[in-house]
């Protein structure tokens, strides 16, 4: 027998869902600026109070609604509630009574946001908690179950379990899968199969009482309480289980940290330089997932092309391709104060590492996601190199086209490096007027928005001039190159935006200084094989900046990306070259660049 939470029409025919979402965000508001007003030390304290109030207020609700008289979960040993101020009682019981008119998934996520985000931000980072809205890991679980997930018979684990945002709909599923089975033998299955881990012992107890609220009509008709299937550990120090499972799901913590010798030693297989929390969990999956099995994770997009991903990257494609992946179209209206481009993948361990589909997935006013087929993909013969993949539909063709291309920047004669003055600790050298040993200070904005370059310093605390002393003679340039801008957003009209520094400029003053807010390409030795007023012209082409679209994966526009950025045969940029001398308009020159692309599919 499948369990959900009342919905508005069952408790109450008068409230409608809007007007509860309502109550709750503004109570969620009102506990927020509480927090607010906490010092950090005490804040942690004081956000467990609160949602501890709320989560029991929700409970009670639920129990005077269908019934039962069954007592809320003990706290976990160890956690110290802090007394809540008088004005905190009634807020926390609207919060928790409003909450239990929702969808238990709902309810969860909703309460979950609410602890995270009275969380003290260092431990917030320190966990990297975000929680999964309902949507999202509903279609998580679907992208699983086309990936071959049977319910009916799956182990599955989420080694990162949180407030139970994925152990809840699984546990939905295997109820539903359990229908024609006795309550008792459907929720002794759920039991032996289900399993998740989590740092946080109080998000794991709120995990254990949502999934008592999921599988509430099933433990009544068995006539016994669920026995806790949340184990409140360090998941990177778990060992895996013989048998292995079915699935490994979830959302894992992101952020970088520092691992010890220990864990550096276990899981280097999978890194390159520093470690973030999400590639090192995407690795313990695969050493708990069974040969055959599903891994379907929620990450960041950064390990698409990143260079610090490169081993975790070779990793997945040669042990679990991924088969499907969805690319979220909005950061804003998704996640709770996540500021990262997410996808969803779903990866089998021994896979075929053959074409995978791609979907584009954007939130709708009501609440619900819409799904867009984005074509397919194949990981490159390398799976350490950048993964290709289309983020739009009209990408796939391109992304077919250009797959194949062997070409590089190293092919035109072409390195990349960040530019090398970090200003802020060479402050004391800054000059606002020319004059004799100084140099022109290069920022971003001096490659404009068009291609152009445009010797600027109109931003706060951006002054034009250097002047190095004898030990910053490292930070100057003296031949030209193409500058390109290193942080640009998905959402703004290109991500590539190149200027070439002229000759002319660079004779006028000796040298330059470039600051690392921009990336230099530079020749190799010697001339290269293409003029970098040519290439830059290339890079600020719209086809090139969708075939970066199709590699990046963050706001980074970096110099390990730029290197793999598949490009036309150097011999094929003559009539580029031409083009550009003759100050050709904007419209030819695309038109020319789209020819060096669309000739190769022909």
């Amino acid at each position: 027998m499948v369990t959900r939470a009342a919905s508005v029409a069952e408790i109450d025919e008068g409230i409608p869902a809007a007007s509860v979402r309502a109550i709750i965000e503004d109570g969620m508001l009102a506990t927020r600026a509480m927090a607010s007003t906490v010092n950090d030390e005490d804040r942690l304290g004081f956000a467990r109070a609160v949602v501890f109030g709320v989560v029991t207020a929700y409970w009670k609700e639920l129990q005077a609604v269908s019934g039962r008289r069954w007592s809320i979960r003990k706290l976990p040993p160890g956690i110290e509630l802090d007394p809540l101020q008088n004005e905190s009682g009634p807020l926390v019981q609207t919060i928790g009574t409003a909450a239990a008119r929702l969808d238990v998934m709902d309810a969860s996520y909703t309460i979950g946001v609410l602890y995270t985000g009275m969380m003290p931000g260092k431990f917030r980072a320190k966990l990297g908690a975000y929680y999964t809205p309902p949507v999202l890991c509903e279609r998580l679980l679907d992208m699983a179950t086309e990936a071959g997930v049977d319910w009916h018979s799956a182990r599955v684990l989420d080694p990162a379990c949180g407030g139970g945002a994925f152990l809840s709909p699984v546990a939905r599923r295997m109820a539903e899968s359990l229908k024609d089975s006795s309550a008792k033998i459907a929720l002794k299955s759920i039991q032996r199969r289900l399993r998740g881990f989590e740092l946080d012992p109080f998000a794991a107890w709120m995990s254990r009482v949502f999934l008592d609220v999921t599988l509430g009509d099933l433990c009544r008709e068995a006539g016994m309480r669920l026995r806790s299937i949340v184990r409140v550990c360090d998941s990177l120090e778990q060992a895996p289980e013989q048998e292995g499972f079915d699935l490994v799901v979830g959302n894992p913590p992101y952020g970088r940290v520092k691992l010890s010798p220990q864990l550096r030693k276990k899981f280097e297989r999978s890194l390159f330089g520093h470690a973030n929390l999400y590639g090192v969990f995407t690795d313990l999956a695969l050493r708990f997932t069974r040969p055959g099995g599903v891994i379907a994770y929620v990450t960041p997009t950064s390990f698409l092309a990143g260079e610090y991903f490169k081993a975790l990257r070779g990793l997945l494609g040669r042990e679990a391709p991924p088969a499907s992946i969805d690319f979220i179209g909005e950061r804003k209206g998704v996640f709770a104060d996540v500021l990262q481009e997410t996808l969803l993948a779903a990866y089998q361990r021994g896979g075929d590492p053959g074409a995978g589909e791609v979907h584009f997935i954007s939130p709708e006013p009501n609440g619900s996601i819409e799904t867009t087929v984005a074509g397919s993909f194949n990981l490159p013969e390398d799976p350490y190199q950048p993964w290709l993949m289309p983020r739009t539909r009209m990408q796939s063709a391109l992304v077919r086209q250009v797959q194949g291309l062997p070409y590089r920047l190293a092919d035109y004669g072409y390195k990349v490096s960040t530019g090398p003055l970090v200003w802020n600790r060479h402050k004391a050298s800054l000059r606002d007027k020319a004059g004799k040993g100084r140099y022109p200070l290069i920022w971003a904005e001096s490659v404009r928005s068009d291609g152009v370059f445009e010797f600027r310093a109109e931003k706060r605390n951006h002054k034009p001039y250097f002047e190095p002393n004898s030990k910053e003679d490292w930070v100057v340039t003296d031949f030209p190159s193409v500058l390109i801008q290193r942080t640009t957003a998905k959402e703004q009209g290109r991500r590539l935006i190149a200027a070439e520094l002229p000759a002319s400029f660079i004779a006028e003053h000796g040298a330059v200084v470039v600051e690392n807010h921009l990336n230099m390409i530079k020749p190799l030795n010697g001339a290269p094989k293409v003029s970098p007023a040519a290439l830059a012209t290339l890079l600020n082409s719209s086809v090139v900046d969708q075939v970066f679209r199709c590699i990046n994966g963050s706001v980074a526009v970096s110099a390990y990306e730029l290197e793999a950025l598949p490009l036309p045969p150097p011999e094929a940029m003559k009539d580029i070259e031409q083009l550009v001398k003759r100050r050709t308009k904007h419209e030819t020159l695309e038109r020319a660049v789209e020819r060096l692309y669309s000739d190769r599919a022909d």
